[in-house]
């Protein structure tokens, strides 16, 4: 009986590749693990959310956001773009470049670690003792935390998804028990930020080492592969500052509290885009040892639907929302219009991700370089502007203007 639904299914899929142009046999097996791990991963933001929101003041909870935007810019030293080229080198048989560039990470990682002692630094003489230790507890986890994650590129790149995805579930479910179990003992924001980087460094240092000894890398290496990651890193730069800078501005002009509603509010959609990532971790193996001419046949036709797609989640999301926040965020009602407004962006982020996607795996560095000054640089200005005048409103309207124009500025480049 079993086997008779594994082969109606297997029919099913093949015949729809007819309508969808797509090898559905391979989306189906790693879609489904890929799937079960963003919606294990989702719950367990979901349920962070909810913690915090209802036992945590607007004030702790605005700085413990505050505290993390400040470590996602610090990462930036820890060259988050060989985590991409590794899982493109590993695609192409290259597995030995694993550990170098995990080395390479931790190395340039602690310039970072440097720079979060020079702002415990600034914090201690304004004698803010929060703040301190909060970056100081940041600067002996960020050469570490980010690099010991880059098993997942290097199972990814080897289309393990089922394994990269139980080891990436494994770590948010223990994770997630962990930070809210801190949070119910105590409301000390010093101790849930540790209780955060602690769990999470030293579960990925575990599944690196059993990835490691399980997944044994051969002995094919490419030398460019921590060349291309560093390119694609110092791309990143103006961009990894343009996705912090609202938090960073709302922080600084208008306190925590305005922070905190503002997380509240984009909390939701963004874990609903947070799916598309899905589809490109999916294709971008194929895309790497495919060429362009094939990865254009039928892409309208792939991209329609998947916008689509996104534009009903969207409407659906805007329309559950006041109940979604009357029953779990009681207390950021004022939420309820932002994060319907931003629901928007979910339409948008498909599209501009495989898009990108496409210009990463076949190594456009020209276009990437343009793409990732240009952009960073409109959203950092947008941002600032309409943040000075209109507070929270503001950041979500740049955060919705800022991919129209990528797709405008991708959709004029892709001509030349």
């Amino acid at each position: 009986m079993l086997n008779r639904i594994k082969n109606l299914i297997y029919k099913l899929l093949k015949k729809s590749e007819k309508y969808f142009k797509t090898d559905m046999i391979y989306l189906a097996k790693g879609g489904f693990w890929l799937t079960f791990g963003y919606v294990a991963s989702s719950i367990s933001a979901f349920l962070l959310a909810i913690t915090f929101a209802n036992l945590l003041s607007r004030e702790t909870y605005g700085i413990y956001k505050y505290v993390l935007s400040i470590a996602g810019l610090l990462s930036i030293t820890t060259l988050s773009g060989i985590s991409t080229s590794i899982t493109q080198a590993v695609a192409r048989g290259y597995e030995k470049s694993l550990v170098p560039s995990i080395r390479t990470r931790i190395k340039w990682g602690l310039i970072g670690s440097i720079m979060g002692l020079g702002i415990a630094i600034y914090y201690y003489f304004q004698k803010n003792t929060v703040l301190t230790m909060s970056f100081l507890i940041i600067s002996i986890f960020i050469p570490f935390m980010d690099s010991f994650a880059m098993y997942i590129s290097y199972l990814n790149g080897k289309k393990e998804f089922k394994t990269g995805s139980k080891y990436a579930i494994i770590t948010n479910i223990i994770s997630t028990i962990v930070i809210i179990g801190t949070t119910f003992l105590t409301h000390n924001i010093l101790i849930i930020i540790l209780s955060y980087f602690c769990s999470y460094t030293l579960l990925r240092f575990i599944f690196l080492k059993i990835t490691l000894l399980k997944n044994k890398p051969n002995n094919n290496e490419d030398l460019k592969t921590i060349s291309y990651g560093k390119h694609l890193s110092l791309m990143n730069i103006l961009n990894t500052i343009s996705s912090y800078i609202d938090k960073l501005l709302l922080f600084h002009f208008f306190g925590a509290s305005e922070l905190a509603i503002y997380s509240i509010a984009i909390a939701p959609p963004e874990q609903l885009k947070g799916s598309i990532k899905i589809i490109n971790v999916l294709a971008f193996p194929k895309f790497s040892i495919n060429t362009i001419e094939n990865i254009k046949k039928g892409l309208n036709s792939k991209l329609f639907k998947i916008t689509l797609i996104l534009m009903l989640m969207s409407v659906f999301y805007a329309t559950l929302a006041p109940f979604i926040y009357k029953i779990l965020f009681s207390g950021y009602m004022e939420s309820i219009f932002y994060s319907q407004i931003f629901s928007i962006s979910i339409t948008l982020a498909g599209p501009l991700m495989i898009f990108l996607n496409i210009l990463q795996a076949k190594q456009k560095t020209k276009i990437l370089y343009e793409y990732n000054i240009i952009s960073p640089i409109f959203r950092i200005l947008i941002t600032i502007i309409f943040i000075y005048y209109l507070n929270i409103l503001g950041a979500i309207i740049a955060k919705i203007l800022s991919p129209i124009f990528d797709l405008l500025f991708l959709n004029q480049r892709s001509k030349h």
